[in-house]
């Protein structure tokens, strides 16, 4: 149970490389906060830096108000979840959940009960006496998050737990310690992850990472509905987000933008007439373009189709319009290759963005 607030915390190797500057941010208690971002943004090293095992190079970290940038991470009252499950191969479920416990010198009695209590919570009841060679990965990360849970610390840091685990047993775990959570509603947990669906399922917040800072930290629909800029319209939701460019022709309540490739987009972004002229790229998501017959936004050739079954994706050859464009239509649509299409989409669906910002954040 934690509160933790960063103060412009700043990671430097060498004195001279900055991973990662102005971070701030606050975690109240209870929240399961998703850290997200491409590659080498600094996910990792961040949760590294308020687990303790990377040194914080500027700003202050506080744990419940109180400053522990130099408190070892033994004192922090953290427990760490990592992409290896760093199980000891010589030792059984029960031995591995409860080493931290003996170590800690805790009585046999105290040690049972919080692996029992741990093993019911992730359904391991049954493999205690198992050694890990005989597990499943997901089993084994069962076990690495019990590891953690025996320990009952503040806060729980998941360092992509999932990412070894094949497709299904991904979907199992994630909904696993999605029902965790539940079950410790007063628990403060940060995650990392490079996957969307992780991210939008399991946190109350999510903290998208870019450029060495925080890009946007949101509710996973804040993001997806209201991203600032086009860098977390595109990161958040899979396909990306579309980005045609255009130019403002009307303004007001609502905002028509003239298409490159010849068509129109109405939004709900009010303007002014100082932005009559204004080059901006619109917004569309995949999954919010609507087939027309009249007045369309986008027109294109379909050149390639992938059929999911529920949904079909779109590609669209590159045209006038300038950008790849990418359409998620309901049902089975495998006929359309090769076919002219005519998309158009509702105006509270329409982003627009103006030097890499989102218009209603100006």
């Amino acid at each position: 149970m934690a509160t933790l607030k960063l103060r412009d915390v700043e990671k430097t190797y060498g004195g001279t490389v900055n991973v990662l500057r102005d971070i701030n941010l606050d975690i109240e208690q209870g929240e399961l906060i998703v850290f997200v971002g491409p590659s080498g943004c600094g996910k990792s090293t961040l949760l590294r830096m308020i687990a303790g095992l990377e040194k914080i190079t500027g700003g202050t970290l506080e744990i419940d108000g109180q400053v522990v940038n130099d408190v070892p991470p033994a004192q922090r009252g953290i427990a760490m979840v990592f992409q290896s499950y760093a199980l000891y191969p010589h030792m059984t479920v029960r031995e591995n959940m409860s080493f931290a416990l003996k170590l800690a010198k805790k009585s046999q009695s105290e040690i049972d009960e919080a692996v029992d209590r741990a093993a019911k919570m992730l359904q391991l009841t049954d493999y205690l006496d198992r050694l890990p060679k005989a597990l499943s990965g997901g089993q084994r990360q069962r076990v690495a998050i019990g590891r953690s849970l025996v320990r009952d610390p503040k806060v729980y840091l998941f360092d992509e737990p999932l990412s070894n685990l094949d497709a299904a047993l991904r979907v199992a775990t994630r909904i696993e310690i999605a029902q965790l959570k539940e079950q410790m509603p007063d628990r403060t947990m940060i995650y990392v992850t490079h996957d969307q669906v992780e991210a939008m399922t399991l946190a109350s917040r999510i903290v998208v990472l870019a450029n060495k800072g925080i890009a946007q930290v949101g509710t996973p629909l804040e993001l997806y509905e209201r991203p600032n800029s086009e860098f977390v319209a595109q990161f958040i939701g899979s396909p990306s987000m579309n980005l045609l460019p255009g130019e403002v022709i009307a303004t007001g309540a609502q905002t028509t933008v003239q298409l490159a490739g010849g068509g129109r987009a109405v939004s709900d972004y009010p303007t002014t007439e100082a932005d009559l002229g204004l080059k901006v790229n619109v917004g569309i998501r995949p999954e919010d373009f609507i087939p027309t017959d009249a007045d369309p936004a986008f027109t294109g050739t379909v050149d390639i189709i992938e059929a999911l079954g529920e949904v079909t994706l779109l590609y669209f050859e590159r045209g006038d319009h300038g950008a790849a464009v990418v359409a998620k239509l309901p049902g089975i649509h495998q006929d359309m290759r090769g076919k002219s299409v005519q998309l158009t989409a509702m105006p509270d669906k329409v982003h627009l963005f103006a030097d890499g910002v989102s218009l209603r954040y100006r």
